[in-house]
């Protein structure tokens, strides 16, 4: 399988600068919304957030700018997930343009799931577990995103 495809959106004038592109908050916001609806599939919608009391946090998150994205482009957001263990995720999602391979923006995201009563850590419930590695199994045949793991740093000093 190849990754999954989350997001899809056409890039809206309010979400472009003065050049044209789309604007360095809105490829985030993209993402985000990639983030919820991948919660939704792992069956962490808003009905079993009220239910549960359980959500997830954003831990850390790096976001790559790779090419421009322009005013009206129809776009999509195709997420792999890198790891997991019983409390965390560990996620990348790439943007292309709807139907194409290239990627234009990766973004990689460590993801804590939270009882919101502590708030505070929890394991994920046993259906999400099982989704979560269902998901890893269909994805285990895909190379690791070129992005993941970067740092951001100066190179040293000759």
């Amino acid at each position: 399988m190849p990754t999954l495809t989350t997001y899809q959106t056409r890039i809206i004038p309010d979400w472009v600068d003065y050049n044209g592109h789309l604007r360095d908050a809105f490829y985030l916001l993209i993402f985000s919304y990639a983030t919820d609806a991948l919660m939704d599939r792992l069956g962490m919608d808003s009905n079993n957030r009220e239910a549960s009391g359980n959500s997830l946090f954003t831990l850390e998150l790096h976001l790559n700018y790779l090419h421009e994205v322009k005013r009206d482009a129809e776009v999509e957001v195709h997420t792999q997930i890198i790891a997991h263990d019983s409390k965390r995720l560990h996620l990348y999602h790439s943007l292309h343009l709807v139907g194409d391979t290239k990627e234009l923006a990766g973004n990689e995201q460590m993801l804590l799931h939270v009882d919101l009563a502590g708030p505070s850590s929890t394991p994920f419930s046993a259906v999400t577990l099982g989704k979560l590695q269902a998901m890893v199994a269909e994805q285990t045949d895909l190379p690791p995103p070129a992005y993941v793991g970067r740092v951001i740093a100066l190179p040293p000093k000759k």
